[in-house]
């Protein structure tokens, strides 16, 4: 049987990590490097042999693609910058690796695997972990990002910037700051697709205010999809919109939330919230930030249950609530089951405007649904609710934080132009 110098070296690199561990193991970036360039140049697949394999800064050119069977082929990152790039490159693909960040800190805080303008890119049942930084960070990139797993990223398991992916399937676990961000340097269409993923144990190692904790981020990213998602245990936010027009947030089911289950906030228009389940949180949605732009949303067919925790920010209201609405909203057919403060809050001060609430099932709250009753504030509408075991009223009206009248569907809500309140069953 005749050899090529790529079946030597695939022996060689077999041969080096027999009886290695990750650790001790020689760095082989140079043996690995010149297997991805003759394959890329060939435009054959590089099949890596088992074995653990100390390595950095390798570069993946267009149409390299590295492949191993799942669970059998380790390397471990030798410090740098990454430990997989690839730049203006097309077909790239990863599938079947286990890549270990093996603690070292990655230079910048980037990525262990790190791409830029790369498109048709494929990172597939690959196994990431350990990584002191971004697990993947990928820059004005297309492809498709699934089926990996992707444990103790100091930073984001995957951090998508100016990019359009599909991410699917992947199972995601002790982010540092978040589980997967799609941000954009301005304002302006994304069109990636969030679905069918496991998020669990996002932490907030970064502090701040609500940057950091969250399962999901988009920022300024428009027409982004999140769909079919579970998330658990999220230290602020399982799923959160800043600035992200026409998202749709729909089908997911997010558990044990630190803040608000889901956000949309800040210069947003058109927002679709549908089918989610959100079970224990501090507040379950809300659509807020009337007064920085944001407006236009659908809240609907949502079963939101336990909303008891404490905000880490605190503040007058800062847990409780099931649903908080601003501006230009429809809230309908959503049920919301012990809130222990609010069913729905309709409006904040000032800040309300066009808000609708109806056929909406409430049970077990503080108030059922709070409007409120500021000057200033806009219309709403909250029509034909099933509203039972709210003992501290049906309907209230609000100022600010605080009870101003009683219950409105006793007293009729005539004395305030700007409500329509008709045609809710209260069952006391």
């Amino acid at each position: 049987m005749r050899f090529s110098r790529r079946h030597l070296l695939l022996g060689s690199l077999a041969a080096a990590s027999v009886g290695a561990q990750a650790r001790a193991a020689e760095d082989r970036s140079q043996e690995l490097q010149a297997l991805i360039d003759r394959a890329a140049r060939s435009g054959a697949p590089l099949t890596l042999p088992p074995g653990t394999f100390r390595a950095r800064d390798l570069v993946l050119r267009s149409g390299a693609r590295i492949d191993a069977r799942p669970g059998a082929t380790r390397i471990v990152f030798g410090g740098g910058d990454a430990l997989i790039t690839a730049h203006d490159a097309a077909g790239v693909s990863l599938s079947g690796l286990t890549l270990d960040g093996g603690g070292l800190t990655i230079a910048g805080n980037g990525g262990l695997v790190r791409m830029s303008q790369a498109e048709r890119l494929l990172v597939s049942g690959c196994t990431i972990a350990n990584v002191k930084g971004n697990a993947l960070s990928l820059t004005r990139c297309g492809g498709i990002v699934g089926d990996n797993t992707i444990t103790d990223a100091a930073d984001t398991a995957l951090f998508s910037l100016d990019s359009r992916l599909l991410m699917r399937g992947n199972a995601i676990a002790r982010s540092g700051n978040g589980g997967i961000r799609v941000w954009r340097s301005v304002k302006q269409s994304d069109g990636s697709v969030i679905e069918d993923n496991t998020i669990a144990d996002t932490q907030a190692r970064g502090g701040g205010d609500g940057q950091n904790g969250n399962a999901i981020n988009v920022f300024r990213a428009a027409d982004v999809t999140v769909r079919g998602n579970t998330i658990r245990n999220a230290a602020f936010t399982a799923v959160r919109g800043n600035a992200a027009s026409r998202i749709k947030i729909i089908g997911n089911t997010c558990f044990a939330l630190g803040e608000v289950a889901i956000y949309s906030e800040f210069e947003f228009e058109d927002a679709i919230i549908a089918d989610n389940l959100i079970d224990v949180a501090a507040v379950g949605i809300a659509v807020t930030n009337m007064d920085r732009g944001g407006h236009g949303a659908v809240v609907r067919n949502n079963t939101i249950r336990n909303m008891v925790n404490k905000r880490p920010q605190g503040g007058p209201d800062s847990h409780g609530v099931g649903i908080g609405v601003e501006a230009d909203t429809e809230v309908t057919g959503n049920t919301v089951e012990n809130a222990l403060v609010m069913g729905i809050e309709v409006g904040s001060g000032k800040y309300l405007r066009n808000v609708t609430v109806t056929k909406n099932v409430l049970r077990k709250t503080g108030i059922g649904i709070g409007v409120t009753v500021v000057e200033g504030a806009g219309s709403a509408t909250i029509t034909d609710n099933v509203i039972a075991d709210a003992k501290d009223g049906a309907v209230v009206g609000m100022r600010w934080d605080k009870p101003a009248t009683g219950d409105l569907t006793k007293s009729g809500g005539a004395a305030f132009a700007h409500l329509r309140i008709a045609g809710n069953q209260v069952n006391r």
